[in-house]
């Protein structure tokens, strides 16, 4: 049975940018919105009469609703408190990351969604970009040889200007670790994917570009305006560089920053292996480059052509792009059909979230230490 055919009830908890591709992946998958908690009560009414659902004054009012899926898009220190309780009250629950602001929460959510047999997952969504599961079928045949290397990058530039700031600067809504845990944790779950190494240590580097930003500053993703009055210590990364190895004793190398100039959301990771390399990055997501040591070739996204997952996340025909909200409306539809009974392929569930805990974990005791650290 489908998600669509079951008519799954969702709520969102949130209202922010992200609240929003949640909100829309849920009606395309099929599911009926019931309501939306916002952070205030005139929050939730604003959001309810624009999305046309109704408006939950608080977390009781939302659970007692009667929804079998609720979906979390909050403030990073508000996760695991909501988490905990969706998943107490027997709901399938869809968090964005960090799970918690530790490995111990995070590991105590992905624990307690197993123990209630929830469907629990996170939106690591760049595994759904269709040219991702084409590299990743090509790597799984052979095509790359044996991985020799692992590289890319993260940059954006949202954090460029000194008058930027909000709750992600804040290490107690946002957490201790800011640019790392928000971008280059999705670099770390994309390269374990599609390469299927799987990182065991690391040694990391972080700088902070500004010692000091407003306590409210430009929002995030905007234009930032000047802004004066209060300032407060910065104390969570802009930028991060990190060099990883895996099990089998691959290296790899990873650049994160939020202030690099010109950059919007430039993900790149690059396989490179004895037979062949294989490029993917997300601003340029329609075609792969694969290289060769005699000639290289770009192959591009088709519903037609290429690895079964690639043409079933393939929804455009060739030559119309497709983009992030393709991806989140595949990951929310894929989480809808696992609660419905199947297996869709490479799922990110809690246990991958409890994965890029650990991962920061790693990368702030080395910052520290200045030394190799297990991931664990």
């Amino acid at each position: 049975m489908s998600a669509s055919s079951s008519r799954l009830r969702v709520a969102i908890i949130g209202t922010g940018m992200i609240a929003e591709l949640h909100r829309r992946g849920a009606v395309l998958a099929g599911a009926e919105l019931v309501g939306v908690l916002g952070s205030s009560p005139q929050r939730s009414r604003e959001f309810a009469e624009q999305w046309n659902v109704a408006a939950f004054d608080d977390l009781a009012a939302l659970l007692d609703s009667g929804v079998d899926v609720v979906h979390i898009a909050t403030p990073n220190a508000t996760h695991a408190p909501y988490a905990h309780a969706v998943i107490a009250a027997g709901r399938h629950v869809i968090c964005e990351k960090p799970l918690g602001m530790d490995v111990d929460e995070a590991e105590a959510l992905d624990a307690a969604a197993g123990s209630a047999g929830v469907v629990a997952t996170v939106p690591f969504v760049y595994r759904f970009h269709p040219i991702v599961r084409e590299i990743k079928a090509r790597r799984e045949s052979g095509e790359l040889g044996s991985l020799l290397l692992l590289h890319g990058c993260y940059l954006q530039d949202w954090m460029l200007a000194p008058a930027v700031s909000g709750w992600r600067v804040d290490p107690e809504q946002g957490g201790v670790s800011r640019a790392f845990a928000d971008i280059g944790s999705h670099w770390c779950d994309l390269a374990e994917f599609v390469s299927g190494e799987r990182f065991t240590e690391l040694t990391a580097q972080t700088h902070i570009a500004y010692p000091e930003r407003p306590l409210v500053g430009g929002e995030s993703f905007t234009a930032a305006s000047d802004v004066t009055g209060e300032m407060v210590s910065v104390s969570t990364e802009d930028s991060a560089v990190v060099l990883l190895r895996t099990a089998n004793g691959v290296l790899a190398t990873c650049t994160v920053s939020q202030v690099a100039a010109g950059r919007k959301n430039r993900l790149w990771l690059e396989l490179d292996g004895s037979g062949g390399s294989a490029v993917f990055d997300q601003e340029n997501p329609e075609s792969a480059w694969i290289g060769g040591d005699a000639d290289s070739r770009v192959v591009v996204r088709s519903p037609a052509v290429g690895a079964a997952e690639q043409r079933r996340l393939s929804k455009l025909p060739a030559g119309h792009g497709q983009g992030y909200s393709y991806c989140f409306e595949a990951f929310v539809a894929d989480t809808y059909a696992a609660i419905a009974g199947e297996d869709p392929d490479g799922l990110p569930r809690f246990a991958d979230g409890v994965r890029a805990a650990r991962f920061v974990d790693a990368v702030l005791r080395s910052a520290a230490s200045r030394a190799w650290e297990p991931i664990g």
